[in-house]
Parts: structure tokens; sequence; C-alpha cells
């Protein structure tokens, strides 16, 4: 297929649909809001921590390790992660743990985790079978 053949070459204006798309816009702060959002479980390092917290509530010793960084650095974007309410802890004794800061955080993440799984398979089927 070429790219020509993703290019649509009418004129029609499909009104209804448009309008109902408009009604239903978020404002810009809204899409600002998810921008930053999926900045933020953008960095690889990130998506790591999150990944380790999606499977259990852990201290920044045991992601450190889990990771192979230094304490510091994971502390660091913990800290960005917790301000933008992504993660959140809590304080048990002289340990803190940190886990995701609620069920939406988890779905967004399995969700975009099996979408990939489910691209890499379908690559690997296609590779294989050529």
């Amino acid at each position: 297929m070429s790219k020509n053949e993703y290019i649509c070459d009418c004129n029609v204006i499909h009104q209804d649909i448009v309008d109902k798309i408009i009604k239903q816009v978020p404002d810009k702060k809204t899409f600002s809001d998810l921008a930053e959002f999926f900045k933020l479980i953008g960095d690889p390092t990130r998506l790591k921590i999150l990944f380790a917290l999606d499977k259990e509530e852990v201290c920044v010793c045991d992601i450190a390790n889990i990771l192979s960084m230094s304490k510091s650095s994971i502390s660091h974007q913990l800290a960005l992660l917790r301000k933008s309410e992504i993660v959140k802890c809590k304080r048990k004794g002289k340990v803190v743990y940190y886990s995701l800061d609620d069920n939406h955080v988890n779905e967004v993440f399995e969700i975009a985790l099996n979408h990939i799984n489910h691209k890499n398979k379908e690559r690997l089927t296609i590779e294989r079978g050529s």
C-alpha cells in the first residue's frame, strides 16, 4: 500500500459526526493535563517503576534493587510521580511504601502493556511466517 491510499480525497463533511464530536471535546486544561500524564509515564525508568508498583506495594530500596539503580535516582522519579498523583505512599514505621495512586493508573498501565505485548506477538508471528 502506498501512502496515498490513506489520504481522504473527498470533500464531504459529515456534519452529524463533526457536531457530535465537537460537543464532547474536553477543555484545553484537560488536554494539557493528559499530555503531562503521558509525558510523565513515557519515560522508560518511570515505566519500570510503574511496572513494579503494578505488581506490589514496595519501598524505595526494593525498587532500587529491582531496577539496579540508586535509591536517590528512584526517589527523584517517585517524587515526580507523586507530585502528579500517579503514585502514592504510606509510612509504616521507618519504611515508606509506594503504590499506584488508583485503579485508573493500574488500568492505563496494564492496557498499554497488553497492547505492546499483543503487537510484539503479531510482529513475531509475521516475521516467522515470512
